[in-house]
């Protein structure tokens, strides 16, 4: 069951395709734990790969890493196969290059502090509206003054600069205090021991690298590992929406391409839009609208559809529901809201089928050449060519080592920057202080040496006038003394006499 325009999903009243002329027009794969959402996206990255389309997905589980390893033969999958009349099934693995910040499972990811710019770095730091202006005060002076920002502590050394230089830059920019630096420089401080400075440096990510396809067209499925991350998401959520705002800045515009570029797939959707703030949220929406005509598709995967705005849900074209349960007021408003969104089969009831899908069963509807959606279809999910669930250690090391982009990233690279100008700055400014210092100190004893021997002749001359003066004292009252003496001796002698 193949069709050379588009994505074989699974089989309902007819079989499902996704169109590739209109798979840049976004989608979202939505659906209660343990319900299949994982394999229909599974199942849409093979399909994008067979058709030379590049796809970047974040393996928030783990068990995505499969992908690179054929699958294994089981009953359940050939009777799936048979039953929805897919033709020619088999495994096979797809060509997958493993990414992840800490390096630790794939090649590094790393953006410099100016790619990521102040509103997505305000997003990741969750900072007010005054510590964003000061964020934006310290990119708009390194800016002026040719500094570039790379690294954490390019950034944190250049609030330092802001903050020492807090009067002068506060005339020309606006009011700049020392506690909302400080608060910033906290906040960097948190974000290192998460270990978000391994995101930021050097070599950063040549988007050129997710766009690859193998020699015979198959387009390479890019996994970031994100099982650790995501236990930071805040990091996972702005790292993933750098990417996707990278691209929005970097591709030229293609309007309506046969096949997309690159397709994205954002799991657990709903961390990039929790407590964000409305600017970045506008920002959002405005790229997730934008983005299609660059040929790039995004598909976000998440349990709950409320869990994604309103502004971005409505440019998600094509859908894959899978169940929801209609626990809370919550669950049933979710249960209402998703089936609304889609064109009503007359053969059922989209309310009532969501709460009633077995597991690899969804509602599914996708755009025509027209950009319609199709009527609502309730469909069995195609099985996967390549392992349901993850590849062992040693399988991904193999694959990480035969990497088309093994060695390019590995290694990070420390080059001159605003921290290493500061600090070379901050350092020849105190040794010329010290050596000012140094120099009034030698004219200060230079002075007084001078003062000195300038009176130095008047004090030997005071000295031999009280020497002498002494001296005349001393023989006036020997000379009284004596005369003294004579007297008395002469008187006695006349009263003795």
């Amino acid at each position: 069951m193949t069709d050379d325009l588009g994505i074989f999903i699974g089989k309902g009243e007819t079989a499902q395709f996704l169109d590739l002329a209109r798979a840049n027009r976004h989608g979202l794969i939505a659906g209660a734990t343990g319900t299949g959402k994982t394999v229909s996206l599974q199942i849409l990255a093979e399909g994008f790969s067979d058709r030379g389309v590049p796809v970047f997905l974040s393996d928030v589980k783990g068990d995505l890493s499969g992908i690179s390893q054929p699958g294994a033969p089981k009953d359940f999958l050939f009777k799936r196969a048979e039953t929805i009349g897919l033709e020619g099934y088999g495994f096979k693995p797809y060509p997958t290059v493993f990414w992840d910040i800490f390096g630790e499972q794939g090649h590094p990811i790393r953006a410099t502090i100016s790619e990521m710019g102040p509103l997505l770095l305000s997003r990741l730091l969750e900072l007010n509206d005054t510590q964003e202006g000061v964020l934006n005060v310290a990119f708009a002076v390194a800016d002026r003054q040719g500094l570039l920002l790379l690294d954490l502590n390019d950034l944190r050394s250049m609030l330092t600069f802001v903050a020492e230089n807090a009067s002068q830059i506060s005339v020309e920019y606006g009011h700049v205090t020392a506690a909302s630096v400080g608060a910033i420089q906290r906040r960097l401080l948190t974000l290192k021991t998460q270990g978000g400075d391994r995101f930021f440096g050097e070599p950063a990510l040549k988007l050129a690298d997710f766009m690859r396809t193998t020699y015979e067209g198959r387009g390479f499925i890019n996994i970031l590992a994100a099982d650790k991350l995501v236990t930071s998401p805040k990091v996972y959520a702005t790292m993933l929406l750098w990417l996707i705002s990278e691209l929005f800045e970097e591709l030229p515009e293609v309007g309506d391409p046969e096949k997309p570029r690159l397709v994205f797939f954002f799991d657990e959707a709903h961390l990039l839009f929790s407590d964000a703030p409305k600017a970045l949220l506008d920002r959002v929406a405005q790229v997730v609208r934008l983005i299609r005509s660059k040929g790039v598709g995004v598909y976000f995967v998440t349990q709950n559809p409320l869990d994604v705005p309103e502004e971005v849900l409505g440019q998600l074209g094509n859908r894959v529901q899978h169940a929801l349960r209609a626990f809370t007021p919550r669950d049933a408003k979710a249960v209402r809201s998703a089936a609304q969104t889609f064109r009503q089969n007359p053969a059922f009831d989209a309310e009532t089928a969501i709460t009633e899908l077995g597991v690899g069963e969804a509602l599914t509807s996708t755009l025509d050449r027209k950009g319609v959606p199709s009527i609502v279809q309730r469909t069995l999910i195609r099985p996967p060519s390549s392992r349901l669930g993850p590849a062992s250690p040693a399988e991904r090391q193999e694959v990480i080592a035969r990497s088309p982009v093994a060695g390019v990233y590995d290694t990070a690279i420390d080059r001159e920057s605003a921290h290493e100008i500061l600090t070379r700055r901050a350092a020849e400014k105190a040794a010329t202080e010290a050596s000012e210092r140094e120099a009034e100190q030698r004219a200060k004893e230079q002075q007084k040496l001078e003062r000195e021997s300038k009176r130095a002749p008047s004090r030997r001359s005071n000295r031999q006038g009280i020497g002498e003066a002494f001296a005349k004292s001393v023989v006036r009252t020997i000379g009284s003394q004596i005369g003294r003496q004579l007297l008395r001796g002469i008187l006695g002698s006349l009263t003795k006499g």
